[in-house]
């Protein structure tokens, strides 16, 4: 299952709509729709996701957290490590490899990580630049 295809289902469920009804108005078959929603679909087109957006009548925040979610929903990815560390190689392809092996609760210990790794650089990129005071003089 994709992150996408989770809350797309849970959206529905919780909203108590018809699969056959929300695939008719997004102009897909169930087929289709069911298939997206287990992920065995590929990322949704932009369309598809202003479609469901429309559908469940979603905005402002929430539009933006599905619209992340379908961009990090593709179920074949591919991991360039070039110029990159021996051990990020190593670590991509035992990911690969092992992925379906972990827990629930291991995936989100992964998480942890990248989501810190992710804040470091968030950080470092808004830092403004160090201060050159004195520079110059002398």
């Amino acid at each position: 299952m994709t992150p996408f295809g989770e809350r797309v289902r849970q959206l529905r469920q919780e909203r108590g709509r018809m699969l056959k009804d929300m695939a008719a108005h997004l102009g897909v078959s169930s087929a289709y729709l069911s298939a997206l929603e287990r992920g065995e679909r590929g990322k949704p087109t932009w369309t598809l996701i202003q479609g469901v957006l429309q559908y469940f009548h979603i905005i402002w925040d929430e539009a933006d957290e599905l619209t992340r979610l379908a961009d990090l929903s593709d179920p074949r990815v591919k991991i360039d490590t070039a110029n990159t560390d021996s051990k990020a190689t190593l670590l991509a392809n035992r990911l690969a490899r092992e992925i379906r092996g972990l827990t629930p609760d291991e995936l989100d210990r992964m998480m942890v990580v990248l989501d810190e790794a992710q804040e470091r650089e968030r950080k470092v990129a808004t830092e403004p630049p160090l201060s050159r005071a004195g520079e110059g003089q002398g």
